[in-house]
């Protein structure tokens, strides 16, 4: 050893040690001549050690020994050296993702961890993805999208979504066309699936067809149960032959009341069976993505009028299992985050003496405990939709009305190609009060997101059919040969393009200091979407493509972009004072307004946003309470085209309590009955927008949960009865 030191990377300063000069020339000759010259690597290292002073620094100890190695003619020990610096240097490189998908891995990268809600960071599979995902992202910046693109969303002037699955050119979500995948057979990992014979066969089926889609988006789906209610005819009738069968074989003269009356019980209980493995399956798979199937089921009694009577009976015996609930792993009923239900309300079931409408007294009943179904009002969608009733592709991205050739409305086996959302409130404050100044750079940011959005649209203009052989060879979208381009059904409306945005209310507030819900705020809230709307239509004159205007759920995406808006602009009050961007249109959690009026309200945006749209009303424990939820259901149907009601189903398994597990001040979960605040010793389930999430939220949706104020008070029941009079 001796007494000088040198430099490391790091700064520190450290004793100099010829020793490992001498160590990593060696190394370096068996690697690379294969002749060791001890004398060489003795010498190189006395030679260095004259000349370094106290302020060398070890990469330039490394460049010297590679010199003297060129000057003793040591060529190939040199390049085995140089090989070694060069792997050496590139395993202490300290990247960004580096830091990002070790947080996924220790558990500390909470941004991504709690960016979807129904995902378990926990499990290794979902990790995988989440680490595929950041690799992802931090390509796309790097390689596939332009500076200013890049640009725009470090600064949260856009959201490019699902960025982590940009690096495959797949799309976004869909309506699954589940009747023509089982009345012309599927395929399933190279294996042909033929038409169901029976109701449970159907539901089996459909799940797997489910798991298949899933992994090959990564957005919801939605099936109706219109697709499956022929299959429990088929079943009624081989029930029926079989006890007639039987009643021969046994000598038995069964009248044909008693077939028919021994028939219904056997389907009945096959029925039950369907659904039930509809929802087991749903809720214990795992797809690519590393959670359960995004599926939505659609509940439409007048979708296929042939198949009324069995459709009714799918929607009563899925709404008694979802009343009913899934256990846990303590064995107790807790509410399950998916399938994602969608009751229709219509003229057969709304009215106190229509033929169906036990079925949303039992819808009614549900939603006060286990927070689904979603309700979508025929009546209000009928005037917006040229007279059409169709689901939202998952949570709330809707398709515009397209008609086939034979110009039919055609729903099913149609898509979503992309979002990429635009932060109103950056824009807003952009404009420092100036309403006019704000459309001058609305402008602006609109071609931003045309741009972004015709990125997603040409990363699937190449794409053959083989990417996806469930979507576009096998039914699930289309029919198409091995290794057909799908470039056809991105264009003429077919497939949409979505304008996403967020942060309506925090964008008036910061123009003109008011409300949405004033009058001035309401009108300038409708000019501003307005105008969005206006961009969509354009895009779709100019291009051939379908655009349309979608309120972004923004789960994760709420608190990433107001962190960034704050960083921008400062904390400024009720604007950006929070963690979290206000839902697309909707009326800020914190303001205190009733749910009628705040339906009336929120139903005039949806309107104008038809490509993506739902709003909600927060309500107590209704489960006593259910005249006011028909009160509040009722008004739906005459008012708004898309709602949900929110209430709390939790639970703690320490203590067994059931009810509404709380936050305190810090956006900590507690149980109030024992004080639990183990996350994983709990069951919390609540509306994250516009679907259930039951893994727990980012820092910012968190806040939002928190400050939720009630819509309905369990007192208001008079008040329902008089804002509905005459209703029941």
């Amino acid at each position: 050893m001796t007494d000088k030191s040198v430099y490391k990377r790091t700064g520190e300063l450290v004793p100099f040690n010829k020793e490992k000069i001498y160590l990593a020339i060696m190394k370096s000759m068996k690697q690379g001549s294969g002749l060791v010259r001890e004398d060489v690597a003795n010498l190189i290292g006395d030679e260095i050690e004259n000349e370094i002073d106290s302020s060398s620094k070890i990469a330039e100890i490394e460049a010297l020994v590679y010199k003297k190695l060129i000057k003793y003619e040591q060529e190939f020990t040199a390049r085995s050296y140089e090989a070694y610096r060069a792997v050496r240097e590139y395993q202490r490189a300290s990247l960004v993702i580096d830091n990002k998908i070790m947080g996924i891995v220790h558990g500390s990268n909470m941004d991504v961890i709690k960016e979807n809600a129904n995902k378990n960071a926990r499990l290794a599979s979902t990790q995988r993805d989440l680490i595929a995902g950041e690799f992802s992202k931090d390509y796309c910046d790097r390689k596939l999208l332009p500076a200013n693109i890049v640009r725009a969303e470090k600064e949260g002037v856009i959201h490019f979504h699902d960025k982590d699955y940009f690096i495959q050119p797949i799309f976004n979500c869909c309506l699954v066309n589940l009747k023509d995948m089982f009345q012309n057979g599927t395929v399933i990992n190279s294996k042909l699936i033929e038409e169901p014979r029976s109701f449970q066969t159907a539901c089996t089926v459909a799940t797997q067809i489910v798991q298949q889609v899933a992994n090959g988006q990564y957005g919801g789906q939605t099936i109706t149960l219109s697709h499956l209610a022929p299959y429990v005819r088929v079943s009624h009738d081989k029930h029926r032959e079989r006890v007639i069968k039987e009643g021969i074989a046994s000598g038995i003269d069964y009248s044909l009341e008693q077939v028919e009356k021994i028939a219904g019980m056997r389907l009945r209980q096959e029925v039950k069976d369907g659904v039930q493995t509809i929802q087991y399956q749903i809720n214990t798979f795992s797809t690519s993505n590393g959670q359960a199937p995004f599926l939505t089921i659609f509940m439409y009694l007048d979708e296929e009028s042939e198949y009324k009577a069995e459709t009714a009976m799918l929607i009563e015996e899925i709404l008694l299992l979802r009343y009913k609930g899934m256990k846990n792993e303590a064995g107790v009923y807790i509410t399950p985050a998916f399938p994602k239900l969608i009751y229709v309300l219509d003229e057969d079931n709304i009215f106190a003496d229509s033929p169906y409408r036990y079925l949303t007294d039992l819808a009614v009943k549900t939603v006060a405990k286990r927070m689904m179904p979603d309700f979508i009002s025929a009546k209000k969608m009928k005037e917006v939709h040229d007279g059409e009733v169709f689901p939202p592709m998952g949570c709330r991205a809707f398709l515009s009305p397209y008609k086939d050739e034979e110009g039919k409305y055609k729903w099913y086996g149609r898509f979503n190609q992309g979002v990429v959302t635009l932060n109103l409130v950056d824009v807003g404050l952009a404009a420092k009060g100036n309403v006019e100044h704000f459309f001058e750079i609305l402008d602006h940011r609109l071609a931003l997101v045309f741009q972004a959005l015709m990125l997603r649209h040409e990363s699937q203009r190449e794409v053959s059919s083989s990417i996806s052989p469930i979507h576009w060879q096998y039914g699930a979208i289309t029919r198409l040969g091995k290794s057909e381009s799908v470039e056809p059904y991105l264009f003429g409306g077919y497939s949409t393009l979505s304008l996403g945005y967020i942060g309506l209310h925090e964008c008036i507030g910061a123009l003109i200091g008011k409300s949405m819900t004033t009058s001035e705020g309401e009108k300038l809230g409708m000019e501003i979407i307005g105008r969005l709307k206006l961009a969509t239509e354009d895009w779709t004159k100019e291009t051939n493509i379908g655009f349309a205007l979608y309120g972004t759920p923004s789960e994760s995406t709420t608190y990433t972009l107001a962190k960034k808006t704050r960083e921008k602009f400062g904390v400024i009050a009720g604007v950006t004072d929070k963690d979290y961007l206000t839902n697309s249109y909707h009326v800020n959690v914190r303001e205190e307004i009733d749910a009628f009026a705040k339906l009336s309200f929120e139903s005039k945006f949806q309107d104008v946003s038809s490509g993506g749209c739902i709003s909600y009303v927060e309500v107590p424990n209704l489960a006593h309470n259910h005249k006011a939820l028909e009160s509040l259901i009722r008004f739906m149907y005459d008012n708004i085209q898309y709602a949900e009601i929110n209430t709390k189903s939790d639970y703690c398994q320490k203590c067994g309590f059931t009810g509404e597990i709380l936050l305190d001040d810090n956006l900590e979960w507690y149980c109030p009955e024992c004080g639990n605040r183990d996350e994983e010793a709990m069951n919390v389930c609540r509306r994250t927008c516009g679907y259930l999430g039951d893994n727990f939220w980012n820092k910012g949706r968190t806040q939002e949960i928190k400050e939720r104020v009630l819509h309905l008070d369990a007192r208001e029941e008079v008040f329902a009865d008089e804002v509905c009079a005459g209703s029941f």
